[in-house]
């Protein structure tokens, strides 16, 4: 697994956050395209309280086997639509419980083809390779498209109907020559509702109308309302599910795996004074307190960085892994993995 810093060289005495490169097509072209480029070693002069920081709030993106078999299953659901004929193209869910590292798969993938596809044809700022949008809370197939139409930067007003907003949409997606639609957040569709089954409805439309590769994401997907009931069904048809769990510490090889996750992690903190191999050498540890979910992983590795910081030890102790406070999820996940105390 590799780490790379995502936007490390930009001015780090900003207290601004980044933007969200689904926002609009610029912003996601914008950061498809930036850099990522090793930070300084640790013991280097250009660190000061400001930049670890910053460093350490945004961290880096790791490489995890779950990345490398979504790349993997992607690139063959392509092959397969390449010369598809018709409207029944073949599909990809990503699924998994909160905190799995659903949303960073798409967005990895999404960069990982743009940057390719943009290489295959530089100078060509009409090519739109990678549409990328979430479903919105209490979704309408209206709402649906407006989402759309704001990545794709097509001007909407309130009397504009479904119609029009939805042909709008197709069109510049099939003229700017699109491949792959990246829509996260699918288990808001539920299909047992008026509305949500409308919605469902709409994506299926799309997904008809636009000749791409279609990648849905969403919580645990597969047993959720979006493939339930006649409408599911067709949705089922088409897309195969691509499960993203937590890592395990069981087994030999999941041991091996986690230890490698966590020293790829270590090699990425740029702390004076961490001694190195603290991480996994408390491996059981950081895998009781998170569960292997990485949401949590990463919020506290980043955490307790944050904490060596502000406190001037400039390492990652056993201490500050155990006492750093994570999100609900993984505090009461850890307290129910924790053996029962022996009554004296």
């Amino acid at each position: 697994m590799a780490a790379v810093n995502d936007g490390f060289g930009q001015d780090c005495g900003e207290d601004v956050a980044s933007p969200n490169p689904m926002g609009n097509f610029l912003l996601w072209r914008a950061y498809a395209a930036h850099r990522r480029v090793p930070a300084p070693p640790a013991a280097d002069t250009f660190w000061s309280t400001t930049t670890l920081l910053e460093y350490h709030s945004g961290f880096v993106t790791l490489r995890t086997a779950s990345q490398e078999e979504a790349k993997r299953q992607l690139q063959l659901t392509l092959l397969v639509n390449n010369r598809h004929r018709g409207t029944a193209r073949r599909g990809l869910i990503v699924s998994g419980p909160p905190g799995a590292g659903k949303s960073t798969n798409l967005l990895e993938l999404g960069r990982s083809f743009e940057r390719s596809e943009m290489a295959k044809r530089p100078g060509s700022p009409d090519y739109l390779p990678v549409v990328f949008v979430a479903i919105p809370p209490s979704c309408t197939p209206k709402g649906l498209v407006k989402e759309f139409a704001r990545f794709l930067g097509i001007p909407v007003h309130d009397r504009m109907t479904e119609t029009t907003i939805t042909d709008a949409v197709c069109r510049v997606m099939v003229e700017r020559r699109t491949r792959l639609v990246f829509i996260d957040d699918v288990h808001l569709l539920n299909t047992r509702t008026r509305l949500g089954a409308d919605s469902s409805d709409q994506v299926k439309a799309l997904a008809e109308r636009v000749p791409a590769t279609f990648v849905l994401a969403g919580v645990n997907v597969e047993t959720s309302a979006l493939l339930a009931g006649p409408r599911g069904a067709q949705i089922a048809a088409r897309f195969k599910v691509l499960r993203t769990a937590p890592l395990l510490n069981g087994t030999i090889d999941q041991k091996a795996a986690w230890r490698k996750l966590l020293g790829d992690m270590e090699l990425a903190l740029r702390l004076r004074n961490h001694r190195c191999g603290t991480l996994v050498r408390n491996a059981d540890l950081i895998h009781l307190r998170t569960g292997g979910v990485l949401a949590s992983l990463f919020a506290l590795v980043r955490e307790a960085a944050i904490c060596s910081v502000l406190d001037g030890t400039l390492a990652v102790t056993r201490k500050l892994l155990s006492e750093v406070l994570l999100d609900n999820q993984a505090t009461n996940a850890a307290r129910a993995r924790r053996p029962p105390k022996e009554s004296s």
